[in-house]
């Protein structure tokens, strides 16, 4: 019997939207960035995945991908660090030789009320969740084509009221301001920029760090009756990857079944 995901990978065995591209993806060693890294092999990409701390996760994440046929690399990089991801970026040239898709989807999450805020807290989630993201862009602008894509994973956080989220809240809505900003200065090179908000979304902090009372809280708001998995952002991300979201820009597209405040 098979499974869901060796069902998805059959039917995009004949139409692989991405072939002969090269995708980089931050923080693609786990969660949702090792299912994007996936997702676009699965589609015919070529896949550098950017881990931070976790090799035998990329590691992990190359070797699935190597078994779809597809070719794919492990690239370590502290994305908030401009001299590392300019690094990263001239590895990934010397190894693919162009990049055609940057998912910016490194991010840190810590849930802490305003009245314990620090600034060591405030420095954290910025680095990596703005910081991060405006470094890797700078560095990898000058490689990425005409027609290219720059896909930076959000959160419905940047719109809903979550207590305690107050500092990682306002990083994902300065994402969503970038990306606005940059799908207007960069139209001139035919290059989109969207991002992807993931509501409630089962990886590792989710599975780990909820109580069975809480998940049910979330399902329960949720309009579809389940919380997301990582392959349903992964879907949205290779839609806005491929030629069919070429006329969608600018865009921050909600994938999050459907979830009420």
């Amino acid at each position: 019997m098979t499974t869901p995901v060796q069902e998805r990978q059959a039917q995009h065995t004949s139409a692989k939207k991405l072939q002969n591209k090269v995708a980089l993806v931050t923080g693609g060693s786990r969660g949702i960035g090792a299912a994007i890294a996936l997702r676009l092999a699965e589609e015919g990409a070529k896949v550098a995945v950017v881990y931070t701390n976790s090799k035998s996760g990329a590691d992990d994440v190359v070797a699935k991908i190597d078994k779809l046929g597809a070719k794919a690399e492990a690239f370590k990089a502290n994305v908030s660090s401009p001299a590392e991801t300019q690094k990263l970026v001239e590895e990934v040239l010397k190894s693919f030789g162009k990049i055609d898709i940057l998912v910016n989807n490194a991010g840190v999450f810590e849930a802490v009320p305003v009245d314990q805020i620090d600034l060591d807290h405030y420095q954290r989630v910025f680095d990596v969740n703005v910081k991060g993201v405006v470094a890797t862009t700078i560095a990898a602008l000058p490689a990425i084509p005409e027609g290219g894509r720059i896909i930076n994973i959000s959160s419905v956080a940047a719109e809903l009221n979550m207590k305690g989220g107050s500092v990682y809240s306002a990083t994902k809505a300065a994402l969503d301001t970038l990306t606005r900003i940059w799908a207007q200065e960069l139209g001139v090179r035919k290059i989109t920029v969207n991002g992807v908000a993931p509501g409630t979304t089962a990886t590792d902090m989710y599975n780990q760090g909820l109580d069975e009372k809480t998940k049910q809280v979330y399902i329960a708001r949720t309009a579809l009756g389940r919380v997301g998995e990582p392959e349903d952002i992964a879907a949205v991300v290779a839609f806005l990857a491929s030629d069919d979201g070429r006329w969608i820009t600018g865009q921050t597209l909600r994938a999050d079944g459907g979830i009420i405040d």
